[in-house]
């Protein structure tokens, strides 16, 4: 019988093409016309922009693979840099092309706008994160975390704030350290040099994955039901269903707050924290310095230079930027973005539920469930990560071999 998988985000389609690389048959349910879940492509107005900014890291060592296995080059889709966080204020800590950790130790001692025993501090810091293998004792937030290192000049208001909210989406306030950490150790931590390197998309996020991923499971025979919104799976002991109808196996790949709706046994309890990106069109040739920049001093947080004059401000967690109107938000950006030229057009993106708030000793739920033949996946599932891409993948990964041997 065949397996089915409800959510057609990059989770679902992580555990539908491992389930169909094994040679199972797979039934892939989408409410929506196409893949991608939060991280797709969408028309707006004649123009195709993302739903939302995803910046991803050479530690997304299972994304790219599953890139290449539906045939998407990361080489040809995704610019690679060396890492760089530089801002608006003046702050700018570039890593070189050295090999780990001398590319992180050269990067915290070349720093600008950091004096030099903040540097020497830092740089002890993180050697004790390595030697604790970046393990806590217990969570916290990340800025008791900070306070409690003696992290509280500027590298935290330039480096470690801004990383923690784009990471987590969650402001340092209230973000859990232990997580934040985890992102740490696999990234600036990592004695992989190209594991901090930054990965821009050339293109949109949906030739990255959801649509190669289209045609490649198509190709092996799977059956794509898009625009197929599930309304309830029921669960007996040898067969498992999905709107009446039977299957062998179901992997659950939605957002918390879809699976309670179909099953409310899983519901969990966590709030959410909102994303805006917000699209500023201008003429071909505008650009910035680094195609990410940091805003300091206004309501702005990151920046993304697409290309051909196509910027892209993302406002990550709850903040000011919510009680501002679209054009308001817009025109205020690109204040702050201090570029010359106004922009040709704009285009506002919300998301109040983006992701879940990523809190210390936030109870989240695993892969496997109460039922041998319900398995669940998507980035919350990932108890790792916070909400990033590879969680998700890692996340459909891991449901799909359970699935298989289950």
């Amino acid at each position: 019988m065949r397996i089915a998988v409800v959510g057609g985000g990059w989770a679902g389609i992580a555990a539908a093409v491992e389930l169909a690389t094994a040679g199972r048959a797979v039934t892939l349910f989408e409410a929506g016309r196409r893949l991608g879940g939060r991280a797709r492509s969408v028309a707006i107005d004649g123009r195709t922009v993302d739903n939302g900014q995803h910046i991803m890291l050479g530690a997304y060592r299972d994304t790219l693979a599953l890139m290449r296995r539906v045939g998407a080059d990361p080489e040809e889709l995704l610019r690679r840099l060396p890492l760089q966080v530089r801002d608006n204020a003046g702050f700018r800590l570039a890593l070189p092309r050295l090999p780990a950790p001398l590319n992180l130790a050269w990067g915290l001692m070349t720093a600008h706008g950091v004096g030099l025993g903040e540097k020497i501090a830092t740089a002890r810091w993180m050697e004790r994160l390595k030697a604790d293998a970046f393990r806590l004792p217990r969570d916290t937030t990340v800025a008791a975390w900070l306070d409690a290192a003696g992290q509280t000049g500027c590298l935290r208001r330039h480096l470690w704030e801004p990383l923690c909210l784009a990471a987590l989406n969650t402001p340092a306030e209230r973000a859990s350290a232990h997580i934040f950490a985890n992102v740490l150790r696999d990234s600036l931590g990592s004695p992989r040099r190209e594991d901090t390197d930054l990965l821009l998309p050339r293109t949109d996020l949906g030739e990255l994955l959801p649509e190669p991923a289209a045609a490649w499971l198509a190709a092996q025979g799977a059956e794509l039901r898009l625009g197929h919104r599930v309304r309830s799976i029921a669960l007996a002991e040898d067969v498992v269903a999905v709107d009446g109808e039977g299957f062998a196996a179901i992997i659950l790949a939605t957002a918390p707050r879809h699976a309670a709706r179909i099953l409310p046994a899983l519901a969990v309890a966590c709030d959410h924290e909102p994303i805006a990106t917000v699209y500023l069109g201008y003429p071909p040739g505008t650009a910035l310095p680094f195609p990410m920049q940091g805003l300091q001093g206004g309501i702005g947080q990151w920046v993304i230079d697409r290309g051909e004059g196509l910027i892209a401000c993302v406002l990550s967690g709850h903040g000011r930027w919510e009680d501002f109107p679209d054009a308001a938000l817009a025109e205020r950006l690109h204040r702050e973005l201090g570029l010359p030229t106004p922009p040709l057009w704009q285009q506002v993106i919300r998301e109040k539920r983006a992701t879940f708030s990523c809190q210390p000793n936030l109870a989240r739920p695993g892969h496997a469930t109460a039922h041998p033949r319900l398995w669940l996946a998507g980035d919350m599932t990932w108890e790792e990560f916070p909400a990033t891409l590879e969680g998700a993948v890692r996340s459909g990964l891991r449901a799909a071999r359970a699935a298989l041997v289950a």
